[in-house]
Formats: structure tokens, C-alpha cells, sequence
């Protein structure tokens, strides 16, 4: 009897539950061991794990798998060997789990302070992107929780080269292999055996396209980390450049494998002369972008293809840009607010005025204004903080995904 048929998802999260104990009270210098271990074995095994992706990628095309999961999934050397810089870089970084804060609160002669702790039981449930995989085990270790992988079966292969590769660092550190445990997607396990049982899960994060998001959100029971791809706004008023509209636009889309903060719909009015809009629009289609538009724009342009209603509220992952008219930043404000994925939204603008009247009216977890909202894993600099995407949830960890969402807080009371 192989691994997949005795597997038992109650005694699986149970054991990740008992491991998450002990990786929590793993001293910083042993989790950084453990890290750069792992930035060894990717490097060294390397070459399995492009092959065990390359017959995912050929078993995916052959089930007619879309084009956007198999460039999430398709894993190439230079991809492997930033994530093994990051990996490195994070066991560089100071412990998360040291830091403390001291809010307002006093009892007595006693002082309060808040310290970091670790979540405990993290599941993350997934389409593509094995190394995604990879990378946030990577946090869940710097941050001392135990981690469930339930991938798709587009990822098989790839994702059993990835426990494998997981389980030898932490053998080699002596640690638990349960630490990580790998859902076996060959086995009738559904998202909601998973997320909508008492078992000891503490969050729950999934990523892809937004059906499996949504999914996952509607069913489950424990707390749920919304993820959120495309669909970003920008208002363009009338008195922002058009030089910086459109590398806002373009940029915005270079995110890779996934463009998480694209800009997707452009609002204007009707002040933004012609001119400029079909500068912008000749620009963009040079660029390889589908552009579409409201029945305004499109019965004027006949480059416009027309959006559908539906449109204004899904992401269309791929290079296509809506253009609609609205009337002023107020109609702007209250579309985006009701239409956007509200994870990051976009004003284009010379007006300081208008910039507040953006940044306190839309209800969005990131905003830029006048700057591109690229995605990227890791932040510039030689301190840049790590994030496998982002959340637009308002009541759990909103904005960027990173090592202070995989944690939370208890408050200490003692005397001075």
C-alpha cells in the first residue's frame, strides 16, 4: 500500500498541528539553517524538478489546461534560482517573531506589550506555481508554522519533487517531516473536507484564478486569506500625464509569472482630449494589449472592443485594458469601489487635492498615486521583505502577503 492510499487527512493536520509546536520554539539561528539547506537541495536538484515539471507541463496541454495556469506553471532555471536567492535572503533577515510592540495600554503598575507568535497550521491551496510552494514554505519556517500543501493535479509531478525536497531539508536539520505535508491530489479530498471541518487549521491561503479563490472563501469555516489578482483601477484625471498613464499601464502588467497589481480599467472624462487617448491607445496596441471599452467609448473608437457588463468586475489576467467614462473623481470613486478587486488601485494625477480626495475615499488595501503598482516577490533593496501576493480581505491581513501575515499577536502583561 503506497503513501497516497494510507493517507488520512485528520492524522495529517493533527501531526502538522503537534510539528507546528516545535517549529515555533526553534531558535532563529536553527530556522535560518534550515533555509539556506533548503536554497542548497533546490540548487542541487534542480534539473529533477524541471523535468517532473515538464511532464506536468505536457500531461496540462494535453488535458487543454488554459494558457494563464501553464505560464504559472512552467518553471525555467532563471525562475528556480530567484526563488533560491530569496530563500538565502530570507535567512538573512532578522527574527519576526522578536519583534515586539508596545501599544497604549497599562494596568496598574503593570505594562503591556504585544509579541509576535507564529499562526501555527497554515494550508495553502493552490493552482500551478510549484515554487510558489516552495517560497512560503520558506516563510512558514522563518516564522516557525507548519504548513499544508493541496495543490492541482496540473502540479503533480512537480509538487512531489517539491515535498521531496522539503522533507530532505528538514531531515537534515532533524526536524519533523510533518512540518510540511503535501495533500495528495489523486485522493477525493475537496477544498471543503479540508477547510470546513474542526480540524486544527489556523489559516488558510489560497491563490489562483478567482473561482478557486472564491471557492475556497465560500466554504470555508477557518480564517481565510483572500488572494487577489487583476482587476485594479486607475482614474486618469484630467490633469495627469499621458507619458505616465501609460508606463503605469504597461508596467503594471510585467509582473511575473502573474501580473498580481495589473491595471485592467482605466477611468477618464470626458475632458481627456482625443488626441491623448489615441496616443495612449496606439501605444498600448503596439505593446501586444487587447483594448476594450464602454458603449461611449466604443461606438466613437472603432478600435474599442465593447466590455460586457460582467467585465467591469473580473480580472481578465492577460493584456487587456477597458477604458470607461465616468463623469468626475467622485463617479470614479464610487465605481472603483464597487467593481475593483480593492487590493490595489491607481489615481494619475497633478492635483494634490485630488490625490486625497482618492486616498480617503477608495476602499482599497494598497494606493498609488502618480506610481506603478507592480508586483514583485521580493521588494529592491538589500532589505526588500518577501510576499507571495496580495489580499484585498478587510478583516484579516489586508495589502501584501508576507511574513507579518503569517503571524499574529498575544499581549504580555507584567510588572516593570
Amino acid at each position: 500500500m503506497d503513501a497516497a492510499q494510507r493517507f488520512d487527512l485528520n492524522t495529517t493536520v493533527h501531526q502538522a498541528h503537534i510539528a507546528s509546536q516545535k517549529l515555533a520554539l526553534l531558535p532563529h539561528p536553527k530556522r535560518n539553517e534550515l533555509l539556506r539547506c533548503l536554497a542548497q537541495i533546490l540548487q542541487d536538484r534542480q534539473d529533477d524538478l524541471l523535468e517532473a515539471n515538464t511532464i506536468d507541463l505536457e500531461v496540462s496541454r494535453d488535458l487543454a489546461i488554459p494558457s494563464l495556469v501553464l505560464n504559472w506553471l512552467k518553471l525555467a532555471p532563471e525562475r528556480l534560482q530567484t526563488l533560491g536567492l530569496m530563500l538565502n535572503h530570507l535567512a538573512t533577515t532578522t527574527d519576526p517573531l522578536a519583534m515586539t510592540a508596545f501599544p497604549q495600554s497599562t494596568f496598574m503598575v503593570a505594562l503591556g506589550y504585544a509579541k509576535l507568535q507564529p499562526r501555527g497550521v497554515i494550508a495553502f491551496i493552490y493552482e500551478a506555481f510549484p515554487d510558489l510552494a516552495l517560497l512560503l514554505a520558506g516563510m512558514c519556517w522563518k516564522t516557525g508554522n507548519a504548513l499544508l500543501l493541496k495543490g492541482g493535479a496540473e502540479t503533480k509531478h512537480s509538487n512531489q519533487v517539491v515535498i521531496e525536497l522539503l522533507h530532505a531539508a528538514l531531515a537534515a536539520a532533524d526536524l519533523p517531516l510533518t512540518c510540511v505535508q503535501c495533500i495528495p491530489c489523486d485522493r477525493n479530498i475537496s477544498i471543503s473536507d479540508l477547510v470546513a471541518r474542526d480540524l486544527p487549521i489556523d489559516l488558510v491561503v489560497p491563490y489562483g484564478r478567482p473561482s478557486l479563490v472564491q471557492q475556497v472563501v465560500q466554504q470555508s469555516t477557518v480564517p481565510t486569506l483572500q488572494s487577489a489578482m487583476g482587476n485594479c483601477y486607475l482614474f486618469w484625471s484630467d490633469s495627469g500625464s499621458t507619458d505616465l498613464t501609460r508606463s503605469m499601464i504597461i508596467n503594471s502588467h510585467q509582473g511575473s509569472p502573474d501580473a498580481v497589481n495589473a491595471i485592467e480599467k482605466v477611468l477618464l472624462t470626458p475632458n481627456i482630449k482625443q488626441s491623448r487617448l489615441t496616443l495612449l491607445w496606439s501605444t498600448l496596441k503596439e505593446k501586444g494589449f487587447e483594448l476594450r471599452g464602454d458603449a461611449t467609448l466604443a461606438a466613437e473608437f472603432p478600435e474599442l472592443i465593447l466590455a460586457t457588463k460582467e467585465e467591469w468586475q473580473q480580472p481578465y489576467l492577460q493584456k487587456i485594458v477597458a477604458f470607461r467614462v465616468v463623469d468626475d473623481l467622485a463617479d470614479a470613486l464610487n465605481w472603483i469601489n464597487r467593481h475593483s478587486s480593492h487590493h490595489a488601485d491607481c489615481l494619475v494625477t497633478d492635483s494634490y487635492q485630488d490625490s486625497q480626495q482618492f486616498i480617503q475615499g477608495v476602499r482599497s488595501s494598497q494606493v498609488f498615486i502618480n506610481t506603478s503598482p507592480q508586483f514583485l516577490r521580493q521588494s529592491s533593496g538589500p532589505g526588500g521583505s518577501l510576499a507571495i501576493g496580495m489580499s484585498s480581505a478587510k478583516s484579516l491581513s489586508p495589502g501584501v502577503i508576507s511574513l507579518e501575515t503569517l503571524m499574529t499577536s498575544k499581549q504580555i502583561i507584567q510588572t516593570p
